[in-house]
């Protein structure tokens, strides 16, 4: 077992940590769960702040290996680079400190694909992060050189990336943009007009129901959960969202436990061959059903895609 020692710069332990050994953010959290980095001697959280100055010690043992989780995953698009799959609504994108199991990462492993090891040994072929609540299409990298350009290509916004979302009342404008800056406090994501970091996102609505208002949203930055606060912000809080404000009747009516936030859409140049990739998830039985319920109509099996009919061409692996 080998350890580290160094002398700390200012600012949040878990990323000053990460910045000055080169290491995933993940593991470091990981290693401060388990007490295996000191400040001066004393264990500290993760979100302690280091004034600069201190000595950080760092005991690197190997991490525990990640088990394969057997299960059911769709698989949208594959070739020998990357491979587009759907997440289910209620699996975290990848492993913790604290979480070993039950994750998307794990869902890959048991399939069996190579996949990229760039990210870190809890974050094998991930390139982004869909909330644990979210549902829909990700991309994932099988090598290091796809992870890369992928990586860069998220960076450069180069990924069009749509999702479907159902918020509370009636939307007026029929497109329009949101620019809020976004900080977080806590586990929380907030506006922040002076702190906050760029933040973008582009609305148009598909369909105005009763008492809520079908949307898709287009990203064009990458803060967490940036959706689903700018959405809020204007006063149309995702049907569904307890965090932001869209639990309620509205949510309890359509028997929503969780976000009404889909990711059916993802558009980009392939980084290997530069083919031009499109592919499309379809909404899942849950989201499809409490949208029946607000438009008042019967929704056969399969999904509804973005633009309202049944969705196809995917494959579902270990079902």
């Amino acid at each position: 077992m080998s350890s580290r020692s160094v002398i700390a710069e200012a600012g949040r332990i878990d990323t000053v940590v990460a910045r000055l050994l080169g290491m995933p953010r993940a593991e470091v959290q990981r290693a401060i769960a388990e007490g295996r980095v000191l400040v001066d001697g004393q264990p500290r959280p993760k979100s302690f702040r280091l004034a600069g100055g201190e000595r950080v010690e760092i005991d690197l043992r190997p991490p525990g290996e990640l088990a394969p989780d057997p299960g059911p995953l769709t698989i949208l698009y594959q070739d020998d680079h990357l491979l587009v799959v759907s997440k289910p609504a209620g699996m975290v994108t990848h492993p913790t400190a604290s979480r070993r199991t039950g994750t998307l990462v794990n869902r890959l492993l048991s399939v069996g694909v190579p996949l990229s090891t760039a990210g870190g040994q809890d974050r094998p072929g991930i390139v982004h992060r869909l909330d644990a609540g979210t549902s829909g299409a990700m991309v994932v990298a099988k090598d290091d050189h796809t992870h890369a350009v992928l990586t860069e290509m998220f960076k450069q916004h180069l990924i069009d990336r749509r999702y479907l979302a159902l918020v509370r009342g009636l939307v007026g404008p029929d497109h329009f943009l949101i620019e809020a800056p976004l900080g977080r406090r806590a586990a929380r994501i907030l506006v922040r007009a002076v702190t906050g970091k760029h933040a973008a996102t582009e609305i148009e609505v598909r369909r105005r129901l009763p008492d809520s208002t079908l949307v898709e949203a287009r990203p064009r930055t990458g803060r967490t959960h940036q959706i689903r606060v700018h959405l809020a912000a204007v006063g149309h809080p995702i049907v569904g969202d307890s965090a932001y404000g869209g639990a309620g009747l509205v949510a309890e009516r359509l028997g929503l436990t969780r976000p009404f936030l889909h990711s059916w859409r993802m558009a980009f140049d392939h980084p290997i061959t530069g083919e031009r990739i499109e592919v499309e998830d379809a909404l899942p039985r849950d989201l499809a059903e409490a949208l029946s319920r607000a438009t008042g109509t019967s929704q056969g099996k399969g999904g509804v895609a973005g633009d309202g009919s049944l969705g196809a061409g995917s494959e579902t692996i270990g079902s």
